[in-house]
């Protein structure tokens, strides 16, 4: 039986997968291979690259036109700045793959020679030049994970295939994809040899274009969990196939997760007739952030970069006019797939999810608030008690919990957030909304108890100077958020960051009816 794929690339006869072919623009592609051109192909991690570059080195050596090879050269990062070593690992895995694939030993026979006669600093270019030479068909190379390798080695790399450049077709392959997680053009390389600031765009400045694979559409999506259904005759629910399209927003690791989990690590589905229902995919979203699965822990890695956090944490508390952010740090960290460019928000609701998780994660474990302490005997969850204990907590500890967060500037939404998380967690989620230039961020807490699901809307808001405005923004704010969520009763929450007023001016609480809706508003 197949199933949807997690960890490396696809395989037709083991995995649920789509064409890789149809997935890139395969017509661009083959259009600048017959104008010798090279090129860059990027995209974020797990997203599909190395699949679509053996699919279309199988495509093109079927085509009898072109020898195209794909090499993976992540291995030469061990050797870091060492040049030589990691020119070493470039050749040998060129000639064990022209050899697996090709079935050409050229290269593995004459490796000592090459190494021995050449300096390392050419020995790329040497050996590529060697090979095309003997070689009746242009050469296509495939170069992934180029940006694993470091400083002088990932230089001295793109200098030698640029020099070779010219000898192209005849001694020099006739096209070369770089393949990576990031355009060259974001590449800050340090030369240790140089001491000096490489950039990408100057160490390869033969690039004709950058193309960047993007995620699953939401057909495509509906497709992939099809070919489970044409396999085993179980069926995906209208709301489920939708819900997995909403968390993920296409991002194909995330689709491929959401669904191996629903479908096989759930006991109960593996009963093919089972139909995957709705529920099923909210249950399997919680046990994938639970597990901190390795991809999304790789995500949450990235958030301690400074530049990720320039663009991350504006977001986070939802500044209502932001400062400007650096186009080339807007672009880097939508490059590693954690923001969307449309309204710079985060990409998907799962991301969006994990990001206040992770940063509060250790903080969620040190606040000793249980969930029976807010349960009434129904078995309801009573919000009006967890947010005057949240006041009182935040009151006494929040000066101590704040300047712990890297995240400063949204440590009162974010310390709230792992309050509630440390409550919710036992029976109940928290659905979250933020973004650049929105002024607020919404939550709702969606609580399961014996009589059904109880949903609490929560919107939360930074004071800087006029509470009245700022509190009659918000009543309009959440007002409409209640609507969406057909609710009549919410939380605003306002956090003021006024330094001259005391505590007991900041600390209220007060109950609005606006637009026939009860608000609770309160000031922390």
């Amino acid at each position: 039986m197949r199933y949807f794929n997690t960890a490396g690339p696809v395989n037709y006869e083991d995995h649920y997968c789509l064409d890789p072919c149809e997935r890139m623009n395969l017509e661009e592609i083959l259009f600048l291979i017959e104008q010798k051109k090279y090129f860059i192909l990027y995209a974020p991690r797990q997203t599909g690259k190395t699949s679509n570059l053996l699919s279309l080195m199988a495509y093109l050596n079927t085509q009898d036109k072109f020898k195209c090879l794909y090499i993976n050269i992540e291995g030469a990062q061990a050797a870091r700045e060492n040049v030589q070593q990691g020119m070493n690992a470039i050749i040998q895995e060129l000639a064990s793959r022209a050899k697996i694939y090709l079935h050409d030993d050229y290269l593995e026979k004459n490796i000592p020679n090459l190494l021995n006669e050449s300096s390392y600093i050419s020995a790329f270019n040497q050996a590529l030049t060697m090979w095309c030479s003997t070689l009746t068909k242009p050469l296509i190379l495939l170069i992934d994970e180029i940006d694993a390798l470091i400083g002088d080695t990932l230089i001295s790399v793109l200098r030698q295939i640029r020099s070779g450049y010219d000898k192209r077709p005849k001694h020099f392959p006739q096209s070369i994809i770089l393949c990576g997680v990031r355009d060259i053009r974001d590449y800050r390389i340090h030369s240790d040899k140089e001491k000096t600031i490489i950039t990408g765009g100057s160490a390869f400045n033969i690039k004709a274009k950058s193309l960047r694979l993007g995620n699953f559409m939401q057909s495509e999506v509906k497709q992939l969990l099809e070919e489970h259904t044409k396999e085993t005759g179980q069926k995906f629910d209208e709301k489920a196939k939708d819900l997995i399209w909403n968390y993920t927003q296409g991002q194909p690791w995330l689709v491929n997760a959401l669904a191996y989990e629903v479908c096989f690590e759930c006991k109960e589905n593996r009963n093919r007739e089972q139909i995957i229902t709705e529920y099923d995919v909210i249950q399997a979203k919680e046990n994938l952030i639970l597990r901190r699965e390795t991809h999304l822990d790789q995500l949450a890695d990235k958030l301690r970069e400074e530049r990720v956090q320039r663009v991350i944490e504006p977001i986070l508390y939802a500044e209502e006019k932001p400062k400007n952010i650096l186009d080339d740090d807007i672009l880097y960290v939508r490059d590693l797939g954690l923001i969307s460019l449309n309204n710079l928000e985060i990409s998907n609701p799962i991301y969006a999810e994990i990001i206040p998780r992770q940063l509060t994660f250790s903080t969620q474990k040190t606040i000793h608030h249980q969930s029976d302490w807010y349960v009434t005997d129904s078995g309801a969850l009573d919000m009006a008690k967890l947010l005057e204990a949240f006041q009182e907590f935040f009151r006494e500890h929040s000066e101590h919990w704040v300047e712990r967060f890297q995240y400063k500037e949204a440590g009162p939404q974010l310390l709230l957030q792992a309050f509630l998380q440390r409550v919710i967690n036992s029976g109940g989620r928290i659905e979250r909304e933020y973004g650049l230039g929105r002024g607020r961020t919404d939550l709702m807490v969606i609580w399961h108890y014996p009589q059904g699901i109880q949903k609490e809307v929560i919107e939360l808001k930074i004071l800087y100077s006029n509470l009245e405005k700022t509190i009659s923004v918000g009543l309009d704010q959440i007002d409409a958020y209640l609507d969406r969520c057909a609710q009549n009763e919410g939380h605003l929450v306002i956090f003021d960051r006024r330094e001259a007023k005391t505590w007991d001016e900041k600390i209220f609480c007060q109950q609005k009816v606006y637009n026939n809706k009860t608000i609770t508003v309160w000031g922390m």
